[in-house]
């Protein structure tokens, strides 16, 4: 069992479609086009399970790179979401140097930017206080400090 990922299809294309274009080559077990969960739109992209592992690579052989509705199909064997990276939403990413807050707002990957936020994270805090304030933790008791030895 051979499970084929399809990309840079066009957005217009249908399972049906899939299908047709893979059904020469041999039996099909799935096919499944990728859509968009708010709009429903096809995302570009779907998979085909192909129970014959020589069909399968057939397919690959005579689809990999074929113009279909004006775009280059990629055909190749799916990997799986842990290996790709596509486990999920996406982490925090690298900010545009206007972040921060009380942070002190990172440029990025590059913090030797130049002016990348200033030492307190510029004057764009995402509706946090600009600077840092004793009065914020008045009521909050205070830590022991560890011994520097």
């Amino acid at each position: 069992m051979k499970n084929l990922f399809v990309g840079n299809m066009s957005f217009q294309t249908t399972a049906d479609d899939l299908r047709a274009l893979f059904e020469p080559f041999g039996q099909l077990a799935r096919v499944h086009v990728a859509t968009d969960r708010e709009t429903g739109r096809a995302r570009g992209f779907g998979f085909v399970e192909m129970p014959n592992d020589a069909e399968a690579a057939k397919a690959i052989g005579a689809l990999d790179g074929k113009d279909v509705g004006g775009r280059n199909l990629k055909v190749n064997e799916a990997r799986p979401k842990s290996e790709s990276g596509g486990s999920g939403p996406r982490g925090p990413r690298g900010g545009s140097g206007s972040g921060g807050g009380d942070r002190g707002g990172s440029g990025g990957k590059d913090d030797n930017r130049g002016n990348s936020g200033g030492p307190r994270g510029g004057n764009s805090g995402g509706g946090r206080k600009e600077r840092f304030s004793n009065e914020d933790y008045r009521e909050v008791a205070r830590q022991p400090r560890e011994p520097r030895w």
